[in-house]
């Protein structure tokens, strides 16, 4: 938890969050304080109190999200309650979702995750300029893994906040494609344009601050084009992947109430009717709970499931 040490840039401070609670950014200056990405809700009570023991005092003045999945959002109501004077800034695509608080929009209902309702003040446009621990910092659409994600480059010292677009180990789950809409191209576009800001360091959604680009960027396109060769691999990824957080969410739950959420939840829904129409939905969702377990992710106990 403690501020990474790594990246020595005055006024910047990265909290490495683990997986429940996407990594937040905060940068102070004179003029401002700013947090970039506010975690998820269970943990909204530490991110409230990271923010506040880092300010000293000082009230957090605006909050951005790169993206509005509710590990990267989770937090900003709380934070908006105890700082009234917040601007909160997010990337336009769900603008209106948010403002009518449209939970099957935003990802939470069909995703069986949790988020508070909150507001927001401004839009992160493609190409606008953010000013940050005195460093100018530009906004960029980043389309693939959420179609309204962006990412923010700092070209002097080339750092890169590269949310789930790209992390040292692959990429976010391409949510588009679980509802069946087709992004994984936008993903490799998005690739393509982390490659040519030719960034020193990258600050990703989730994981450590890393400086190795380039091999991240071959992991990232590897996974890619074996999805992009089987769907059905990144489906069945893609509804594992629902599953683990929900078990980080919960630590551990009854088997038959862990059942009857995930054989009730849209995308798991979703890609079961598509990808293993010919059983039935409760088998598929217990033969990818074999699956995490032997990975080591979850273990089952006693009638319990229990994460590892």
């Amino acid at each position: 938890m403690a501020p990474d040490q790594s990246l020595n840039i005055p006024g910047l401070q990265v909290f490495e969050r683990g997986w429940l609670s996407a990594n937040n950014i905060l940068f102070t200056d004179e003029h401002s304080a700013t947090l970039v990405d506010s975690g998820y809700v269970t943990h909204q009570s530490q991110t409230l109190m990271l923010v506040q023991n880092a300010l000293n005092g000082r009230p957090l003045d605006r909050l951005v999200n790169t993206h509005l999945h509710s590990d990267h959002c989770g937090g900003n109501a709380i934070l908006q309650a105890s700082y009234p004077n917040i601007r909160t800034h997010i990337p336009p695509g769900e603008s209106k979702a948010v403002a009518v608080w449209d939970e099957a929009a935003l990802s939470y209902e069909p995703t069986g995750q949790l988020c508070p309702r909150f507001q927001f003040d401004a839009l992160l446009q493609h190409g606008q300029v953010l000013q940050l621990a005195n460093l100018d910092w530009q906004v960029l659409a980043a389309p693939g893994h959420d179609p309204h994600s962006v990412i923010l480059f700092e070209a002097s010292q080339r750092i890169l906040i590269s949310a789930d677009a790209l992390w040292a180990n692959g990429f976010g789950v391409v949510f588009p494609e679980l509802e069946g809409v087709s992004a994984f191209n936008e993903v490799s576009q998005t690739l393509d344009l982390i490659e040519s800001l030719q960034a020193n360091w990258i600050i990703p959604g989730h994981g450590a601050i890393f400086q190795d680009v380039e091999n991240a960027l071959a992991v990232a396109r590897k996974k890619l084009d074996g999805f992009v060769q089987n769907p059905e691999k990144h489906a069945r990824y893609g509804a594992k992947v629902l599953l683990k957080y929900k078990l980080l969410e919960l630590h551990q739950v009854a088997s038959a109430d862990f059942m009857k959420w995930a054989t009730g939840i849209r995308y798991i829904q979703t890609l079961h009717q598509t990808h293993a129409p010919h059983m039935s939905v409760q088998d598929w969702v217990q033969e990818l709970l074999k699956d995490l377990q032997r990975s080591q992710a979850l273990t089952i106990q006693d009638n319990l499931i229990v994460n590892l």
